[in-house]
């Protein structure tokens, strides 16, 4: 049984590779810092991110994660991804911002909810920046599993 086991996870990684996408989680996102810098425009300080090797080498690729969903704006269908609950995510305090991602979706995602555990599949760009976007961005996202 424990063979059958390990060859099954063995197996969702080779298919993983071959399909050109990596599952990645929160907690590989945590490779980054930030340092707050001055915004003449805002007259205040905000952080900016400076991401790990391991982060940096995802820029560009094909991965699924799993998270919360928080839709923040459903009329202008703009999504936010969390690797925690709303009660405890970025925005209420509880958490970095290297644990939220912005979430492009493209094709049909009606009915997603507030807390709603889900998968998405999409292309992570790596925002250094962007003041008006989160650091993490899953650009051309799919709903992979609800």
């Amino acid at each position: 049984m424990k063979k059958i086991f390990i060859s099954l996870i063995l197996l969702a990684g080779v298919i993983s590779s071959a399909l050109g996408q990596t599952i990645i989680t929160w907690e590989v996102l945590k490779d980054v810092t930030f340092e707050e810098v001055f915004s003449e425009e805002f007259q205040g300080y905000y952080k900016v991110p400076k991401f790990g090797k391991k982060v940096s080498s995802l820029d560009g690729k094909k991965v699924q994660i799993r998270g919360y969903v928080i839709p923040v704006d459903v009329i202008q269908d703009y999504y936010v991804l969390s690797a925690n609950p709303y009660s405890s995510c970025f925005f209420c305090g509880g958490a970095g911002p290297e644990s939220v991602m912005e979430v492009q979706i493209t094709g049909e995602h009606s009915g997603l909810r507030m807390d709603q555990i889900i998968t998405f599949e999409g292309t992570l760009r790596l925002n250094p920046d962007d003041i008006y976007q989160l650091s993490y961005i899953l650009e051309n996202a799919k709903v992979i599993n609800q």
